[in-house]
């Protein structure tokens, strides 16, 4: 499945998110992050600073920064939700920590959840939005009992054009597991380039956000020499 394909669907407290205030159709991405004990020290250090670079990125863009929502899910022994959708004007990076397992399938089952619940407030409110993204780090493999239903879900959802799934691994992640959750192949991180990755991320969201709905939007090829990511 290509990259950059992206359907405007007419389905249809932070920063701009009243809908009165903001009628500007959404581009919602669920960012799904592994903050288990193994992402200690420079993996976890380095992705806190990719998501204060990323915030930069998108609030420097006046268009991206009204219709961009950001969510973060979080998962180590617990699936917390750090940040709920807001949009990117309003997106304060929490200080991720690292600690405890790695329950990927709950923080998936989550994410897909959540996102049903905000793309029926979008139609309730009468918002057209972009079709979502659900982003996925993770540096190792799920070891709670419903990842592999979570996994199908992901998988069963992107196939529908509900979302957009993207897996990326960290050094150590099963990428073979990995596969499971996305139709797209599993990337890569090229060390600890979660910097490149979130420039990478706010780029293509702005490209997105200015595109004409139903239009197909080409991405960076983030696989390039130059890039910040390996196919495995």
């Amino acid at each position: 499945m290509p990259f950059g394909e992206n359907i405007l669907n007419e389905e249809t407290g932070f920063g701009t998110n009243d809908f009165a205030e903001n009628p500007e159709p959404r581009v919602p991405c669920i960012l799904v992050l592994d903050v288990s004990s193994s992402m200690a020290g420079a993996p976890i250090q380095q992705l806190n600073d990719g998501l204060i670079c990323y915030k930069d990125e998108l609030s420097a863009d006046t268009l991206a920064s009204k219709r961009v929502e950001v969510s973060i899910i979080t998962f180590g022994s617990e699936v917390k939700t750090p940040v709920p959708f807001t949009t990117a004007d309003g997106f304060y990076p929490p200080v991720l920590e690292a600690n405890g397992m790695t329950y990927m399938g709950q923080a998936i089952n989550q994410a897909i959840d959540s996102l049903e619940v905000r793309k029926q407030e979008y139609k309730n409110a009468g918002i057209s939005y972009y079709r979502p993204w659900i982003f996925l780090i993770t540096d190792g493999a799920p070891n709670d009992p419903e990842w592999e239903a979570a996994a199908g879900r992901a998988v069963a959802g992107d196939k529908a054009k509900s979302f957009s799934m993207f897996c990326v691994g960290v050094e150590g992640a099963d990428f073979g597991t990995l596969q499971k959750f996305s139709p797209r192949e599993p990337l890569k991180l090229k060390g600890l380039r979660f910097r490149d990755l979130f420039l990478w991320l706010s780029s293509s969201q702005q490209s997105v956000s200015r595109s004409t709905p139903g239009d197909e939007v080409p991405l960076d090829n983030p696989t390039t020499p130059d890039g910040w990511a390996s196919i495995v």
